[in-house]
């Protein structure tokens, strides 16, 4: 319906709307990612680093190109390969990646069905290289690796798909592991449905635990996992890589009976006031069948208010902290369920789509890749009151601004929205890019 003065508002005859306001973009902000993409190098990472097996190297869309594209696309939440149609010639997406037009989503969903297990290998290189790079900016005195696995769901007959009993559906039952302390997505790998948490686990961490133990010996190493990683081979791993490790064992008759001072000692305290809260902490050695030494387990055993039973958290352990400290950490890992959160919700690290099961591992890569480079661009150049943000409330504040775009001979200029509430959170952020002193080499 084109209507030259636009379609008139019943609330108020003399205002009408229209799409004929010029080159306009709502994307502006992502002129930030762009420099930050510039500064940690990725531009040329991409193009030295990336490539699919395309017989055809006469492409208008190159392949570094149409990575570049998603990463852009992803972190201002169009997800969808459709989205691309629409976005073709958004004066912002283009300009940061460099071209007239996007790819189209025909040409975005024929990229996305060339990938392989070799560009896949590609992608994970990359995030090591990246994560380097921001390590020489700011190196860590501690990473914590906080394992954990989540359920992607899948939707009609796709290679890899199967029931998940834990989650009760249908889909991908991924392997992840986060940095607990920053939130930085140091790994994922993308499993059949049915898998179960611990299977592979040791050989899925070893790569990375020798990666670091090599490239980073001062930093010190930790690890976190539920009692799905509760294994002989995952224990010994660490322990073989100087990796000081806590990890969560299932209640059993062996450990409740090792318990049963502790218990009574709560039962005596509770003698009294048998309605507040109480707790008691305890440790002793503990060899499981699967295991070939004894190791040290603590325990807690609580009461909680209003309530007659008694709880039980026992965790494997080869540091010497108190109980009551290692119990505290452990309880710590439940900010793992924030930061997939994240990766799903925030991100659509979830949107697995293809029939191809190293098709869906790569998207699930692509957006991972994603995740730590709006990750690393917040901890790295965000004013110090927008570092715990999510990606919602940091796209609503600073990527999401509406911007016209004038064009002269020798320049563009992107004239961003004049009553922007965040005009100094945009200029600190870029001032703390230009900062930044990534060594690229």
């Amino acid at each position: 319906m084109a209507i030259v003065n636009g379609i008139a508002l019943e609330s108020n005859k003399n205002i009408h709307i229209n799409f004929e306001g010029g080159t306009l973009s709502s994307d502006a902000g992502l002129l930030l990612m762009k420099e930050f993409y510039h500064k940690i190098g990725i531009d040329s990472l991409a193009r030295t680093k990336f490539h699919t097996t395309d017989p055809d190297r006469i492409r208008i869309h190159k392949d570094y190109e149409n990575l570049l594209q998603m990463f852009y696309q992803i972190t201002a939440a169009y997800f969808q390969d459709d989205h691309a149609d629409t976005l073709r010639r958004d004066p912002v997406i283009t300009a940061a990646v460099g071209k007239e037009a996007l790819a189209s989503q025909p040409t975005l969903s024929r990229f996305h069905n060339r990938l392989d297990r070799n560009t896949l290998n590609q992608l994970e290189e990359m995030q090591r290289i990246l994560q380097a790079r921001v390590y020489s900016v700011e190196e860590p005195e501690h990473v914590l690796f906080d394992m954990d696995s989540t359920l992607l769901p899948t939707y009609g007959k796709q290679a890899g798909e199967a029931y998940n009993y834990h989650y009760g559906a249908h889909g991908y039952h991924p392997l992840l592991c986060f940095d607990g302390l920053t939130g930085d997505l140091l790994k994922v790998e993308l499993r059949s449905g049915n898998k179960h948490c611990s299977n592979g686990a040791a050989n899925f961490m070893k790569p990375l635990l020798e990666e670091y133990q090599s490239k980073y010996p001062e930093i010190s190493l930790f690890l976190r996992g539920d009692s799905g990683f509760a294994t002989d081979e995952l224990f010994s791993l660490c322990e073989t890589n100087g990796t000081s490790y806590v990890i969560r064992l299932k209640e059993n008759n062996v450990l409740r009976q090792l318990a049963k001072e502790l218990d009574s000692e709560l039962y005596d305290l509770t003698q009294v006031d048998i309605v507040s809260y109480a707790v008691v902490y305890g440790e002793f050695e503990y060899k499981a069948g699967t295991w070939d030494y004894p190791r040290r387990v603590v325990c807690k055993i609580e009461k909680p208010y209003g309530q007659m039973i008694h709880m039980n958290t026992f965790v494997v352990t080869n540091m010497d902290s108190s109980p009551e400290e290692l119990i505290c950490f452990y309880c710590k890992r439940g900010q793992m369920e924030n930061f997939i959160k994240e990766c799903k919700s925030g991100f659509d690290m979830e949107y697995a789509s293809s029939s191809s099961q190293i098709v869906n591992a790569n998207r699930v890569q692509i957006h991972a890749l994603a995740y730590n480079l709006f990750n690393w661009f917040r901890r790295l150049t965000l004013p110090e009151k927008l570092r715990k943000d999510r990606i919602d409330t940091v796209r609503l504040k600073l990527l999401k601004i509406a911007a016209r775009i004038v064009r002269s001979a020798r320049y563009v200029v992107f004239k961003l929205c004049t009553s922007c509430p965040f005009q100094a959170e945009f200029y600190e952020t870029l001032q703390n890019i230009w900062r930044i002193r990534p060594l690229l080499e």
